[in-house]
């Protein structure tokens, strides 16, 4: 699973509007986390304090990615890999915190408490790591932190033959992997549920208990039986999008059988 945290460990940073000589101070006492990430849109917020007897603006730079800007944001990461996220002083989200005295700093008189809101964007395909930023204001800094974990998920359809006559009977159906970029899998198949079956003899179950041999590959040509085990996986490298992955099945022909519906359930299984 990819696990994210997003960290503020300081912030003291005050600019006086007024001439006259004050102490202003600002701080943020807990860190801001966005928890796990998981491809979706992220939200979340910390609390800040400023102690100031006069009026103030509290400014955040774009942070120190190449690229970044006050409306954008980017954490770095592997490879020089980057993650959008950007920064907001109200609770809809809306108002962009940035570094530029009035349009978009936090304005504000006297002693106040508010919240910095933080997004990450939602579906960011990214190699896994840790990512992270600096954000600046005019004396001090804040870092930021992600970590993406590898991850995979995998789906399957049914492989249906159709109806067996004795000869011998092909079909194939597809599974779907997605994992994380650059993320390297193999995907297993295991011998079944029929008593006795083995990756390499595998047998559907039919009426009064009798057994279809069959066999599943991972080519075209049906010469590559798939298992369960090094040597018989079939193996890629995750792109962060669904990759189709292809089961070809086949019944051996001239088998003594009875009428009825031969069933088997495969467990397919993505290593990574």
């Amino acid at each position: 699973m990819r696990r994210l945290a997003l960290a503020v460990v300081l912030a003291t940073a005050l600019c006086a509007l007024k001439a006259e000589a004050q102490t202003c101070t600002a701080s943020i006492t807990s860190p801001l986390s966005f928890g796990t990430y998981t491809g979706t849109q992220i939200r979340s917020s910390t609390p800040f304090k400023v102690t100031c007897s006069g009026s103030w603006y509290l400014g955040l730079n774009a942070g120190t990615s190449a690229g970044a800007s006050g409306t954008t944001r980017y954490l770095t990461g592997p490879g020089g890999a980057e993650l959008s996220y950007q920064l907001f002083q109200d609770s809809a989200y809306s108002v962009v915190w940035g570094n530029t005295y009035p349009t978009n700093t936090y304005n504000g008189s006297g002693n106040t408490s508010g919240y910095i809101y933080a997004q990450l964007s939602a579906s960011q395909i990214e190699p896994p790591g840790t990512y992270t930023d600096t954000v600046s204001s005019s004396t001090a800094s804040f870092s930021l932190t992600v970590t993406i974990q590898s991850s995979c998920t995998i789906s399957a359809n049914a492989l249906s033959f159709g109806e067996y006559s004795r000869a011998l009977l092909k079909a194939n159906t597809t599974l779907s992997v997605t994992c994380t970029d650059t993320t390297p899998y193999n995907v297993g198949l295991n011998a079944g549920t029929a008593t006795g079956a083995t990756v390499t003899n595998r047998m559907m179950t039919g009426p009064s208990g009798k057994l279809l041999d069959y066999s599943l590959f991972s080519n075209s040509t049906y010469t590559t039986n798939w298992g369960n085990s090094s040597g018989s996986w079939v193996s890629g490298t995750g792109t962060g999008t669904a990759q189709t992955l292809t089961v070809y099945g086949e019944i051996p022909a001239n088998q003594n059988t009875i009428s009825g519906t031969y069933t088997d359930t495969i467990t397919a299984t993505v290593n990574y």
